[in-house]
C-alpha cells in the first residue's frame, strides 16, 4: 500500500533587498529545509522563533543571493546541502547533486526535479506535489522569469514549459518580490489580457500595503505571466512575431524586458 506524502509548512523570510527564503517544515520526521539562503542570520532568527533546527538546504543554482549562507548554515546544524548536479562545482558545500527527474525526500516529503536551464546552465527546481508547492527559484516569477545570464531563449522556453502542465493550485514560491515591475511590463505586451489587468491593479494595491506577493498560483501565470504565455497568437503580434515558434517569441519578449525601465 502507498501512504500519502507528508505535506510541508512553509514560511517565508524575507532578505536582503528583495529575496525571498524559504523555510519548508515536514513535521512527521522534524524535517526541516531552506530554500535558497542567500545569508545565515535570517534563517537562524526565524528557526529561533519557530523552535526548529535546520536539517537541509535545497538549493536551486549557485548565485550568491541564493547560497551565501551555505557554508555558515552547514556549520552551525551540521545539515545536508542538495543541489544541481548540473551546476556542483559552484554549489558551497554540497552533499547530495540532484537532476531531472530524480526525486528528493524532506522527512516524509518527497520533491520531484526538474532540469530548468536558462538563468543558469545548472538551474534544477523542486516540486513537492502533496503540498503543491514549486520551489523554482530564479527560472519562474510572479508574471516573469529571470533573465538569461547562461542559456538560450529556447533552453528557457523549455524549462518554462515544464511547469505549464502542473496542477492549478501549485504554489509557485520564487524567490523574489519582482512582482510589481513584471506586473507593468507584461502590460505592454498583453495590455489586453483582462484577467492580467485585473491583477495587475490588485499587485499595485498589495504593495502599497507593504504585502509581500508571492507565492502566487500556477492558475495565476498561465494566465497573467507573458513569458508562459509566449505560444498566445496575441503575444507573438505584440513583438512582430505572428506565425514565429514560441521560442523565438519567448527571446523577443525576454529581450523586452531587459531594456525596459
Amino acid at each position: 500500500m502507498n501512504l500519502p506524502m507528508a505535506k510541508l509548512t512553509i514560511h517565508r523570510i524575507p532578505a536582503r533587498k528583495d529575496n525571498y527564503l524559504w523555510l519548508a517544515v515536514e513535521p512527521e520526521k522534524n524535517a526541516v529545509a531552506v530554500v535558497d539562503p542567500s545569508d545565515a542570520a535570517p534563517v537562524r532568527a526565524k528557526l529561533k522563533e519557530l523552535g526548529l533546527r535546520l536539517t537541509h538546504i535545497l538549493n536551486t543554482h549557485h548565485h550568491n543571493d541564493h547560497t551565501g549562507g551555505n557554508l555558515e548554515l552547514k556549520a552551525e546544524f551540521g545539515l545536508t546541502i542538495i543541489g544541481p548536479r548540473a551546476d556542483a562545482e559552484r554549489i558551497p558545500g554540497i552533499d547530495v547533486a540532484v537532476g531531472d527527474g530524480e526525486h528528493v525526500m524532506l522527512g516524509n516529503a518527497e520533491a520531484q526535479v526538474f532540469d530548468v536551464p536558462g538563468h543558469t546552465r545548472g538551474h534544477i527546481a523542486y516540486w513537492f506535489a502533496e503540498s503543491d508547492a514549486l520551489f523554482c527559484g530564479d527560472t519562474l516569477f510572479a508574471m516573469g522569469c529571470g533573465r538569461l545570464f547562461e542559456g538560450t531563449p529556447e533552453q528557457m522556453w523549455n524549462s518554462l514549459s515544464k511547469f505549464r502542465p502542473l496542477p492549478d493550485s501549485t504554489k509557485v514560491y520564487c524567490a523574489h518580490e519582482y512582482t510589481l515591475s513584471n506586473a507593468r511590463f507584461a502590460l505592454t505586451v498583453d495590455g489586453n489580457n483582462p484577467l492580467l489587468i485585473e491583477r495587475a491593479a490588485h499587485i499595485a494595491k498589495m504593495r502599497e500595503a507593504g504585502q509581500a506577493t508571492v507565492p502566487s498560483t500556477l492558475a495565476e501565470e498561465r494566465a497573467t505571466n507573458p513569458f508562459l504565455r509566449a505560444d498566445r497568437p496575441e503575444l507573438a503580434a505584440a513583438v512582430n512575431l505572428s506565425g514565429e515558434q514560441p521560442a523565438q517569441v519567448f527571446g523577443a519578449i525576454r529581450a523586452a524586458k531587459d531594456s525596459f525601465s
